[in-house]
């Protein structure tokens, strides 16, 4: 297969992107929350965890500590046993507190709307920035690079990268940024929905016009 230019993968992944805005309409963040702060909480625990189980562990976790400062105090034993079953518990209960008193120590407890000083608290990678500030500021900053987004887009030849950094660079150079948001969320529609890890159902998906791989399954 011959190398696709750049401005060639400009031209279809925004055909890509026009298809799935018609099959996933509503497409958002599956994370429940009410505030920033709480979808900070929530994204911290999504990892290595799916967003199902998260939200059934949040609803709790909100009721018992309501506030960042209520979070900042928290008895640290406690927190772990609210996330037990999110995985990583004791990393992630110390991020979660850390984080809360960072913010009142450095934002008067709230949530800065910068990708320089999100990463800067404790659990706050670039990939957790990145959904803080799409789904809770509406500011298009980068590509959130789940499971799903990955995998999809290697499939697409939109890159070859495994690792989330370098995919999120591959695909800022060819996606319009008033799509970056949209775009995660309608990529991880779809790998539930359609392009499965285990059995991509390319017979009924919408994008295998668009997808040089779906061959490679069509016979399977």
């Amino acid at each position: 297969m011959p190398v696709e230019s750049l401005s060639k993968k400009k031209i279809r992944v925004a055909k890509i992107v026009a298809v799935l805005k018609k099959e996933y309409p509503n497409s958002k963040c599956s994370l429940n929350f009410k505030n920033v702060h709480q979808l900070m909480v929530a994204t911290i625990l999504s990892a290595q965890c799916t967003d199902e189980r998260v939200n059934k562990v949040t609803p709790a976790l909100f009721r018992k500590h309501r506030s960042v400062k209520a979070f900042a105090n928290a008895n640290i034993n406690e927190l772990q046993d609210l996330v037990f079953t999110t995985g990583f518990y004791v990393n992630k209960a110390k991020s979660i507190k850390r984080s809360a008193e960072q913010l009142i120590e450095n934002h008067n407890g709230d949530i800065p709307d910068s990708l320089d000083l999100l990463v800067k608290l404790a659990g706050v990678g670039r990939k957790t920035a990145s959904v803080i500030l799409g789904v809770g500021f509406k500011i298009a900053e980068g590509i959130v690079v789940d499971t799903h987004v990955g995998r999809i887009n290697r499939l697409l030849k939109l890159t070859k990268e495994k690792d989330a950094v370098k995919i999120e660079r591959d695909l800022i150079k060819i996606i319009d940024q008033p799509d970056w948001i949209v775009y995660s969320h309608m990529m991880i529609d779809h790998g539930r929905a359609v392009c499965i890890a285990r059995r991509p159902q390319c017979t009924d998906c919408v994008l295998s016009d668009l997808c040089p791989s779906q061959r490679l399954f069509a016979d399977r």
